[in-house]
C-alpha cells in the first residue's frame, strides 16, 4: 500500500490575472520514450482571484491551476481534455481549461461579495501527468484537489488509459477474457488481504467501506512493468486519514485471465 500526498499550494498574488503558458525548465522539453511514441510538453492554465484575503498579515489569494500535457496528436489532446473536464461539478460543461479555472475563481469571488469577512481562500489544483507511454498505450494519472472550505481538501486520483494508435480509450474489459472478472477479483482479494495483513476469513466490515462486506475492484487502473495496478481514492474503501490504497496484480497471476497479446502480457 502506498499513499499519495496532498499538496496545498500557498498563494501570494493580489491582482486578478489569467494566464495560459508553458511551464519552465524540464516541463517545456519534448519527451519521447521511443521512436513510435508521441512527443509532448506540459502546459498550464492559472487563474487568480481579484479578492485577496489577509492571513497572518500576509495576502493570500484564491487560485485555480490546471496542468496538462500537450501532445503532437490533437486527437490525444482532445481525449485528455475531455477526461479532465469530467472532474467538474455535475451540470458544469466547459469549452476550455481556462473556462473551468475561471468559473471556479468566479464562484469564490461571488461568495465573497456576501461573506466579506470569510477568512480563507479556495484552491483548485488539477494535474495530469504521463506515467506510461508506448506506441499502443498511453497512461496518465490525473490528480484533482479542490478546497472550498471545510476540514480538508477533496482529493481524487484517476488513471486515464488510451490507445494512441486507434484513438480508443482502454477499458478493463478489453484486457481480460470474457467472464473472467470474478476470477480477477478473487486473485486481487488475496493480494489485498495480504497487503492489509488480514486472514482469508477476516471481516471487511471493520475499517473498510466495501458494500455488503464484499471485496470489489474498481475501474481505476493502469498497467505497469510489474502488472495490473488498481488505485482506491480517499474515502473509497477507507477513512480519509489513510489516503489512497494501491494494489498490484503481477503478470504471473494474470496468465489465465488476460486476453492473449494484450497489455497484460509482459511482452507487450
Amino acid at each position: 500500500m502506498k499513499k499519495l500526498g496532498i499538496l496545498i499550494i500557498a498563494i501570494g498574488f493580489i491582482a486578478c490575472q489569467s494566464e495560459n503558458k508553458t511551464n519552465g525548465t524540464a516541463d517545456t522539453t519534448n519527451l519521447v520514450t521511443s521512436g513510435d511514441s508521441l512527443s509532448f510538453k506540459y502546459d498550464s492554465v492559472k487563474v487568480y482571484s481579484k479578492t485577496p484575503v489577509i492571513i497572518n498579515k500576509n495576502n493570500d489569494t484564491t487560485k485555480a491551476v490546471i496542468v496538462f500535457p500537450l501532445f503532437s496528436d490533437e486527437k490525444v489532446n482532445q481525449f485528455v481534455e475531455s477526461k479532465i473536464k469530467l472532474t467538474a461539478d455535475s451540470g458544469k460543461n466547459y469549452k476550455t481549461y481556462n473556462d473551468y479555472a475561471a468559473d471556479f475563481v468566479k464562484g469564490y469571488d461571488d461568495f465573497r461579495t456576501s461573506e466579506k469577512d470569510y477568512p480563507q481562500t479556495w484552491i483548485l489544483d488539477i494535474k495530469a501527468k504521463v506515467v506510461t507511454q508506448k506506441s499502443n498505450y498511453l497512461s496518465l494519472l490525473s490528480s484533482y484537489m479542490n478546497y472550498s472550505g471545510g476540514a480538508h481538501p477533496n482529493s481524487v486520483f484517476t488513471y486515464i488509459n488510451y490507445n494512441p494508435t486507434n484513438h480508443q480509450e482502454i477499458l478493463l474489459d478489453s484486457l481480460i477474457q470474457p467472464g473472467s472478472m470474478a476470477k480477477l477479483t478473487a486473485v486481487a482479494e488475496k493480494i489485498f488481504r495480504k497487503n492489509e495483513k488480514l486472514s482469508s476469513t477476516a471481516s471487511l466490515k471493520d475499517g473498510y467501506f466495501f458494500e455488503n462486506d464484499t471485496f470489489k475492484l474498481n475501474d481505476n487502473f493502469t498497467v505497469t512493468d510489474q502488472g495490473l495496478k488498481f488505485l482506491y481514492n480517499p474515502y473509497e474503501i477507507k477513512a480519509y486519514v489513510y489516503g489512497t490504497t494501491e494494489l498490484i496484480i503481477p503478470f504471473s497471476e494474470l496468465k489465465e485471465i488476460a486476453k492473449p497479446n494484450s497489455l497484460l502480457s509482459p511482452t507487450n
